[in-house]
């Protein structure tokens, strides 16, 4: 294992908003104590939802699973109008934990609707994020998952669109999205300024040089977490051997190693560290070396907390 090398990419795991959205559950049980309901799961990470669920947080699928007069914490991933006049409806509590930067595409979807203007969202169908962004304009919007979906929209296509994108996406497959999207539609409006998250942005950033160092990356998040997926996506775009998504260091096989001399490790947005010290202390374990960070960039943004637990 001389030769053997383990990189760790930077930044990677908790971004701003997912920090502020654990904490606001924390803060929250604090205050008011057990039971406080969630709808949906807080970020999309098991783990995270396992140890906010022992200290007494209920996780419920819609508003009507919440009892009356309950306190209710809305995920990061933003919810549509609907749900928050269900929510008062029910008397409840609400404490909303929406990343701010979901809340800036919900709120440029409004302008754009005010403008009188067929609205494009790149996303995944289902996705809770794409869920409450489109619930802020009922039939307004059109779905885009792939780039070719929009060659068979029925709109003029000299007239003026506006698109918007989920917040995690893969930074190349949105941009050539839009190219695609704009060659048919070339009065096509951008947003006011950058959807894909910055924390989204970063850690792709950072997977793509673990890609030109590594022969194989592996990537700690659930999977039914976007910007984890997106970064397997990355890294086997990067011309990688191999990438493998793990919830944590149990589900780490050992043959992925063959013949690899140099191992990237990197985290979702929604990864606590102490999933990624895991997965280095079982690559340790395994013979490998005390792991290196490979910093692309420093971040230092953070978000204010809803004022409900401030």
């Amino acid at each position: 294992m001389a030769d053997k090398r383990v990189l760790l990419a930077a930044p990677r795991g908790y971004c701003a908003g997912v920090d502020r959205a654990v904490r606001t559950v924390e803060l929250a049980l604090a205050k008011w104590g057990a039971p406080v309901y969630v709808r949906k799961q807080i970020v999309h990470n098991r783990h995270v939802v396992a140890s906010l669920t022992a200290l007494g947080a209920v996780f419920v699928a819609e508003i009507s699973d919440v009892p009356r007069g309950a306190v209710c914490v809305f995920s990061a991933h933003g919810v549509s109008p609907t749900v928050r006049t269900a929510a008062a409806a029910r008397g409840l509590k609400v404490v909303d934990a929406t990343c701010p930067l979901v809340t800036k595409v919900h709120n440029e979807a409004k302008r754009f609707a005010k403008a009188g203007l067929p609205i494009l969202l790149i996303g995944h169908a289902g996705h809770e994020e794409v869920e409450g962004t489109m619930g802020e304009v009922p039939g307004g919007f059109m779905l885009i998952e792939k780039p070719e979906d929009g060659d068979a929209l029925d709109l003029p296509t000299a007239a003026p669109v506006g698109w918007l994108t989920q917040t995690t996406l893969s930074v190349d497959e949105t941009r050539d999205t839009v190219a695609r999207l704009r060659e048919r539609f070339p009065n096509l409006v951008d947003p006011p300024s950058e959807d894909l998250c910055y924390a989204t942005q970063n850690r792709q950033a950072a997977v793509r040089e673990l890609a030109k160092q590594a022969d194989v990356v592996i990537v700690v998040g659930s999977a039914n977490s976007s910007n984890s997926v997106r970064l397997v996506e990355v890294a086997l775009a990067g011309g990688i051997r191999a990438a493998y998504r793990v919830d944590d260091a149990t589900e780490i096989n050992p043959l992925w190693l063959t013949n690899a001399n140099t191992v990237g490790v990197t985290s979702g947005a929604s990864v606590p560290d102490r999933l990624v010290t895991g997965v280095l202390e079982r690559l340790i374990e395994l013979g490998w070396p005390q792991a290196v960070e490979d910093r692309v960039v420093t971040e230092t943004l953070s978000f204010t907390l809803p004022s409900e637990v401030r």
